[in-house]
């Protein structure tokens, strides 16, 4: 780890000889060893030093420390994986102590086994994509072992990045707007759908069913939330119009994630019906995919016509491409012709597998083809679920307008005192929720005249 801390601060000076000139490079040398020998001297000499040389002094220690923490998430990642190599991954270490737990009661838990971490909105922490992108490169080239003779090429990839770097705004000029925040969450969502999550789903059923244990078929025991663009308790930027844009891009990028993933299968299913088999439900569900999508090329349907596997991803695609234009036109759901929510594309790839297991294709059903399955059920079409959090007043009044509509109560909610309510809501959520909804689409009832408006006709 020091090695490339050492390595990336050398190529950082370089960076800052060729952009500022000698001059900000000895600078940043001499507050560095200021800092550590005369605290006094160090202040006394950035007091002296002017707005503009100051700016860059900061900005050449805050790029350090950014290599710096790469090199140490580097360095990290290959400590894990090392104890993981000598001692099992976390998974296989919790996979034994439950060993010995009761199997019922371990087939109920991971039934209903969910966890969701939620993503919030902290606009002061949101770093740009640029940044990260190239210290993701950054990071990707340290991973990288290198021969002596491609040291050079590696090291001007290496100053490259940090050049740009130096060249990159961290922060946009402009304050971020709720649609910003978002986009910064979505590009870990994206790389999150990218790998991690399905190796953490695909370890988690290969261990579960090591101690004898099998992940139902359906379960979502990872899903991922998200405040940004729903967390309107006191920010007025975050306007139900801003929700639902933040919905739409979420989605773009949920689906264009799919259609990465169902790229890869359509390449990978070219199981031909002449030395394996399909089942009826899946070729009746692909006949019925190729009448009401004549926009699939006649090209696949003659070229695939005994890839049945394939075409039905080549229908699927085409699904995914009508959702992401029928989201951005704002046009009505087309049964059959685009997805309406993920369960309809789950049902499309469950179809795949059934088939496979059937046709002696269980090897790629329950491997490349579940991972599929789970990843998509995990962060579905959407990317996270939104989470909408509003002021308790905003509450409280939708909440009057529904009391006071079924008038059952002695006096309007908004006279009521807090224990009152309080009791109220608690009933009315023991109570049959379906009956009360019900209720509300009927008139209000009429009030006699002379009655007081708080007491109930």
């Amino acid at each position: 780890m020091r090695s490339d801390i050492r390595r990336l601060g050398d190529l950082l000076g370089e960076t800052l000889v060729r952009q500022e000139g000698q001059d900000l490079l000895d600078l940043v040398e001499r507050v560095r060893a200021l800092t550590r020998e005369d605290g006094e001297a160090a202040a006394e000499l950035l007091g002296e030093t002017d707005l503009n040389t100051a700016a860059k002094l900061v900005r050449a220690f805050s790029t350090y420390f950014h290599l710096a923490n790469v090199s140490e998430q580097v360095h990290r990642g290959r400590e894990l994986r090392d104890r993981r190599a000598q001692e099992g991954g976390l998974l296989a270490r919790t996979a034994d102590r439950l060993k010995d737990a009761d199997p019922e009661h371990l087939r109920e838990t991971v039934r209903n086994l969910n966890v969701r971490p939620v993503f919030t909105a902290h606009p002061t922490e949101a770093a740009r994509r640029s940044v990260l992108n190239k210290l993701r490169r950054i990071a990707e080239l340290l991973e990288t072992p290198v021969n002596p003779s491609d040291r050079r090429r590696h090291d001007l990839r290496l100053a490259e990045s940090i050049d740009l770097i130096w060249q990159t705004d961290e922060l946009r000029v402009v304050r971020p707007e709720p649609a910003d925040e978002a986009r910064n969450a979505i590009y870990y969502l994206d790389e999150l759908h990218a790998g991690a999550v399905g190796d953490v789903l695909e370890d988690l059923t290969a261990e579960l069913e090591r101690v004898g244990v099998e992940m139902p078929h359906g379960t979502r025991p990872l899903t991922f939330g998200t405040w940004i663009g729903g967390d309107r308790d006191g920010n007025p930027n975050v306007t139900p119009a801003v929700t639902g844009d933040v919905l739409i891009l979420q989605h773009e990028h949920g689906i264009t994630d799919a259609l990465d993933m169902i790229d890869t299968l359509r390449g990978q299913l070219s199981n031909s019906i002449r030395y394996t088999g399909a089942t009826e439900e899946l070729l009746d569900s692909l006949a019925t995919d190729l009448q009401r999508l004549p926009e699939i090329s006649p090209r696949y349907k003659r070229l695939n016509a005994e890839e049945p596997y394939r075409l039905k991803a080549t229908c699927i695609r085409q699904k995914l491409v009508n959702t992401r234009e029928r989201l951005a036109k704002n046009t009505p759901h087309e049964p059959g012709r685009d997805y309406l929510g993920t369960a309809e594309l789950l049902a499309d790839l469950t179809l795949i597998q059934t088939s496979l297991r059937e046709y002696r294709g269980g090897l790629f059903a329950d491997g490349r083809m579940d991972r599929t399955i789970r990843t998509l059920a995990a962060f579905g079409l959407q990317l996270a679920t939104m989470d909408v959090r509003e002021h308790a007043d905003a509450h409280h009044h939708a909440l009057g307008q529904m009391f006071d509509r079924l008038g059952e109560e002695s006096w309007r909610y908004a006279d009521m005192p807090r224990e009152n309510r309080q009791k109220l809501l608690a009933k009315e959520l023991r109570s049959r929720l379906r009956e009360r909804r019900a209720a509300l689409r009927h008139p209000p009832p009429r009030r006699p005249a002379g009655r007081d408006a708080r007491t109930p006709g």
